[in-house]
């Protein structure tokens, strides 16, 4: 299976994560993260020197190649795994990968300490990267009993 992983660039376990599902023999896109822990905040400090706005800056050439190439890989992927913790981008990712009728699944990194019932989402929630390949190998109870695209 192609899998798209999604994550944090200051998350340092994404390339284990990735390693062990390549191990069970599942292709993975994680090239998003030789971009470095401080990519994001490069293109910000880079926007910002040369006066422009937020806004400005989505529509920098830099910004639409990052973009467009992050998502030529969603698009191919059969499935997305956001690993946890991770920010808004992350999010926004999985929820275009699950609108587009794609599994989407999430591993935590420990129990949340803030609960939301809108991880219901996801194709499967699980707490260890052991579970999420059971999940994957199709031999694993999913952790949420609904897809919710069909709820």
């Amino acid at each position: 299976m192609i899998l798209y992983l999604i994550g944090s660039l200051r998350q340092q376990h994404v390339p284990d994560v990735a390693n062990a599902l390549r191990q069970a023999g599942h292709e993975v896109y994680d090239d998003w993260f030789a971009g470095g822990r401080e990519a994001d905040d490069e293109w910000q400090r880079y926007s910002k020197r040369r006066g422009q706005t937020f806004v400005e800056a989505l529509e920098s050439w830099a910004a639409k190649q990052v973009f467009e190439y992050d998502l030529k890989h969603l698009k191919r992927a059969q499935a997305g795994v956001l690993v946890y913790p991770a920010g808004k981008s992350a999010h926004l990712e999985l929820g275009w990968m699950i609108g587009q009728g794609k599994p989407g699944y999430i591993l935590l990194d420990k129990e949340p300490e803030r609960w939301d019932v809108m991880l219901r989402f996801a194709t499967g929630v699980y707490m260890t990267t052991d579970e999420l390949l059971h999940a994957l190998s199709g031999a694993g109870r999913r952790s949420v009993d609904h897809a919710p695209w069909n709820a």
